[in-house]
């Protein structure tokens, strides 16, 4: 495996407050769900200019367990909203969609996990991220074994199809077990005063009105695989 050279994150960069969860919160998209009000709101907001005028209201939520992190991500007047991919590792970044990537650790790469408004799942470990003319330089996807274990809620249908013009709210929420990491960087659960990098996306790239959203900004380039635009993670 061919691991890029360590990026360390801009100065500038946001910073997110990890709180641990007293118990596991409901799998849910709902923020007033049992668990999910102790969580920080991170606003994915910062639109990029190739996006269109579509500017749905994008937020998301991050809390810690013993064994998982659970991810929330709520999408308010969303429109053009269209789900095709149902299967692991399809492209569903195309369709109306919500990512995560996640560094815990500077030298060993990062993850990321795209998951559609269906709640079908494409998630990577990349190793390299560089582009050559087959995309990124080195990537791994999690074993669909692995991929199992990522439990995932949505509140729309596994399929959209026509776009629906909406407007729509809908969301997701995942429970990210630290075992998938392991397999790939070795033991990774975070502890109080931990920092790790991340950054909270939102997509549509295949919709009639394509936009692309970050909650950290990730400069000029239309690229969410730019590590060193990652914003940080502060466990409490």
């Amino acid at each position: 495996m061919t691991n890029a050279s360590p990026v360390e994150t801009d100065g500038e960069a946001l910073i997110y407050t990890v709180r641990r969860a007293a118990s596991a919160p409901e799998l849910t998209a709902d923020a007033a769900a049992a668990g999910w009000s102790a969580a920080e709101v991170a606003r994915v907001n910062r639109f990029h200019p190739r996006s269109s005028d579509h500017r749905p209201e994008v937020s998301a939520r991050l809390l810690y367990g013993e064994d998982a992190l659970f991810l929330q991500f709520r999408v308010v007047n969303d429109r053009y909203v269209r789900v095709v991919a149902t299967q692991f590792m399809e492209p569903v970044y195309r369709d109306s969609c919500v990512e995560f990537f996640v560094r815990p650790r500077p030298d060993r790469g990062y993850f990321n996990f795209e998951i559609n408004a269906g709640g079908a799942l494409l998630a990577t470990h990349v190793a390299d991220w560089r582009r050559d003319e087959k995309g990124l330089a080195d990537y791994r996807p999690l074993s669909p074994d692995a991929a199992k274990t990522v439990r995932i809620a949505a509140t729309l249908p596994r399929v959209v199809d026509p776009e629906e013009p909406g407007p729509a709210t809908w969301g997701i929420a995942a429970r990210i077990p630290y075992a998938v990491f392991e397999p790939f960087i070795g033991p990774a659960i975070p502890r109080p005063g931990d920092e790790w990098r991340a950054n909270f996306y939102k997509c549509a790239d295949g919709t009639s009105h394509p936009h692309w959203a970050s909650w950290n900004p990730i400069g000029e380039r239309l690229n969410f695989h730019c590590p060193e635009h990652f914003g940080r993670l502060h466990f409490a």
